[in-house]
């Protein structure tokens, strides 16, 4: 079975995020950058669905600079075969035109399976998997928590409001993966080791004119200081008529 994993590199979920001096984009000044974590699932269900066929390839495609090498450095620790890195010095915000970058890419690559974390924690945009599969003309599951796959057909599980959604589709097909999914492994040292001679071939990228752009980025307001309103039951009454009047949230 041969699996493309499209991974993104992302800043750190705990990094503190400042606005580059253009208004428009993140300072990465001292940001540190890793794997998307939903992306970690992605590649751990692929390593696992080779694993269990005995053979296989698991090539890991990213979009981004140089460092975006780094990141697919993790994927190839973890197991993956070899990567592709997409070129570019920035992504567009418009997900289409990323989508259609790697539609280009993965469209000749004769992939039984396409894999995407369900979101990026970066943009929280949700679309370039469904986009990419669209693109490609091949089915779709989102945000899968449970997978089973046979011969050239596939059950997937999903996660909505007030239940379970069981999806029958035909392979290829392109999946989302959400937490729950599996539990990601933690590369060896052995890993880590082979992952630097491990090929990476690097591609330069031209997106479609975006029709998307960032107008403005700003910081949300500063939370208002509290107030202690009293103590006790006596309390009630004042904390309710604050909640009325000036928080206006009852």
């Amino acid at each position: 079975m041969k699996i493309a994993v499209c991974i993104k590199r992302v800043p750190d979920t705990e990094t503190r995020i400042r606005i580059a001096a253009d208004g428009v984009s993140a300072d990465e000044a001292g940001v540190k950058f890793i794997l998307n974590p939903y992306d970690e699932f992605a590649v751990e269900e692929a390593l696992q669905r080779k694993e269990k066929a005995g053979a296989g390839e698991v090539v890991v495609i990213a979009l981004g600079p140089d460092a975006a090498q780094e990141t697919m450095r993790t994927a190839l620790a973890m197991g993956a075969d070899r990567g592709v890195l997409l070129r570019a010095d920035a992504i567009p915000a418009d997900v289409l035109a990323v989508a259609k970058a790697l539609a280009a890419e993965l469209k000749d690559g004769g992939y039984d399976l396409v894999l995407f974390g369900k979101i990026a924690a970066d943009d929280c945009a949700q679309a370039v998997g469904p986009m990419t599969a669209e693109l490609l003309g091949l089915p779709c599951v989102t945000a899968v928590s449970k997978l089973e796959l046979d011969g050239g057909k596939g059950v997937a599980h999903r996660e909505i409001e007030g239940g379970v959604e069981v999806v029958e589709f035909a392979l290829p097909a392109v999946l989302t993966a959400d937490k729950g999914l599996n539990t990601p492994r933690y590369p060896a040292l052995k890993g880590i080791m082979a992952a630097k001679k491990k090929p990476v071939e690097v591609k330069p990228v031209t997106f479609a004119a975006p029709r998307l752009r960032v107008a403005a980025l700003e910081m949300p307001p500063a939370r208002k200081e509290g107030r202690i309103v009293g103590e006790g039951p006596d309390a009630v009454p004042e904390l309710v008529r604050l909640l009325r009047e000036e928080a206006k949230v009852l």
